[in-house]
């Protein structure tokens, strides 16, 4: 028998408290937890979530203050399933003083985020408004990149227009055997029995090829009413000089995926994924995001501008420098930037990098004014150029939010939906540097 002469503390698991504990009491007061709840309920404005409950029957709903910094606070821990919030709401002390204890069940959460995701978007100018009045955004420089996001599809389920189109018909010329096969065998039985017999259902694999030819057709109708569109609409003055002039006419090479048919499959690092193209404008003071939004275009060349518009509307003034990758580089963007005297660091299609080895490289033959100012810029800079603050700014933006926080993978499906998480990604983000500061009324 082992000796127990050494003394241990008691340990006594069934031991009841005299008096009903708080939960804050196991909880130091620094904690995170208790920053959001003071900037949820004293700092953030959620009228327009609190106007929409106006009925005064049915069972009290949980408090939306607290919902609201249900989905904030978990989205800051790296937690975005309902059911994993759920579940916290259990079983962590952080999230028992969070609720008061309350526990809403994953359905409620859920419905919560879905209802309302229009008005958590709209989260992002009150947080960025703070974090400016907290002195952490100058505009002195900010610098511009996008990263591909996983949508909630699989590549799999896409179909080009030209396979479409083979599909369809190769799924009509099956369904009309099978009928021809049907009406014969009705026409033969009739012969045999009579015409008064109670005809069978269709077979299984019948009923599923009518659903998958009705989803081709809809998908075949709607990538045809885009071309429709693309052709009708005014000429975009961004459009470069390889792009084709829109005809009305669907390229056959034109993908539409029948989970997500608004998502795309774009090139990522990890290879071709089904996914939304993820932009933001980071402050390089303290990488506050100052701008966002997504597309379903795989390329950053248009969003330049909508991401200067967005900081000219949530800031009311413009940076005073910009630097972004040669994804961005196009004559049109470059007078655009050169037009609202805002210094430009982007890098040309052959000057990627900085580095003297790219700087140095001529540009080809035929160059536009700006893009060959930009050139001489970037040139004359070097190893010292401002371009050189874009990876450290932006990069480690993107890295927070997909390997620190672990999201990868879009939960919600549609472009509007898409932007409402994107945004509650880039408000937390917003959020957590200002946990570094006190927030001023």
């Amino acid at each position: 028998m082992a000796d127990m002469s050494k003394a241990f503390r008691p340990w006594t698991p069934e031991q009841d408290y005299l008096l009903p504990p708080s939960p804050r009491d196991w909880l130091e007061p620094g904690h995170a937890v208790y920053f959001m709840l003071r900037l949820v309920c004293e700092h953030l404005d959620l009228r327009e979530i609190l106007n929409r409950y106006q009925e005064p029957r049915g069972y009290p709903p949980f408090d939306p203050r607290m919902m609201v910094a249900l989905v904030l606070y978990s989205y800051s821990q790296g937690i975005y399933s309902s059911r994993r919030i759920a579940k916290a709401c259990e079983s962590r002390v952080d999230y028992m003083v969070l609720t008061g204890m309350q526990r809403p069940d994953f359905r409620t959460i859920n419905l919560f985020r879905q209802k309302h995701l229009q008005s958590l978007k709209g989260l992002f100018g009150q947080v960025l408004e703070l974090c400016r009045k907290a002195g952490l955004v100058s505009l002195g420089h900010v610098a511009l990149d996008g990263t591909r996001m996983r949508a909630n599809a699989s590549k799999n389920k896409s179909m080009s227009y030209g396979g479409m189109k083979k599909q369809e018909n190769k799924l009509k010329a099956e369904i009309d055997r099978w009928f021809e096969q049907a009406e014969r065998m009705d026409r033969e039985e009739d012969a045999l029995y009579g015409e008064d017999r109670v005809g069978d259902e269709l077979p299984d694999w019948v009923s599923d090829k009518q659903k998958m030819l009705e989803k081709i057709q809809q998908a075949k109708a709607e990538l045809e009413a885009e071309a429709r569109a693309k052709a009708e609409a005014k000429p975009d003055p961004s459009r470069t000089r390889h792009e084709a002039k829109p005809n009305g006419t669907v390229a056959e090479k034109a993908q539409r995926n029948f989970t997500d048919p608004e998502s795309r499959i774009m090139k990522s690092q990890e290879g071709f994924i089904q996914g939304y193209n993820c932009q933001a404008a980071v402050d390089a003071d303290h990488q506050i995001i100052v701008a966002q939004h997504i597309t379903p275009n795989g390329s950053d060349m248009h969003e330049l501008n909508p991401l200067l518009k967005q900081i000219k509307t949530q800031l009311k003034r413009q940076a005073k420098e910009v630097s972004a990758d040669a994804g961005y580089s196009s004559e049109y963007n470059l007078r655009l930037l050169k037009r609202r005297h805002i210094r430009a660091y982007v890098a040309n299609r052959w000057q990627k990098n900085s580095g003297r080895s790219s700087s140095n490289r001529k540009p080809p033959g035929r160059i536009g004014k700006y893009a060959r100012q930009m050139w001489q810029r970037l040139r004359r800079g070097s190893f010292r150029s401002r371009y050189r603050l874009r990876k450290q700014v932006v990069e480690p933006v993107f890295g927070q939010i997909k390997h620190a926080r672990g999201f990868r993978q879009f939960l919600l499906r549609g472009k509007a939906k898409v932007a409402g998480e994107w945004s509650l990604l880039c408000t937390v983000h917003n959020i957590l540097k200002l946990m570094r500061v006190e927030v001023t009324p």
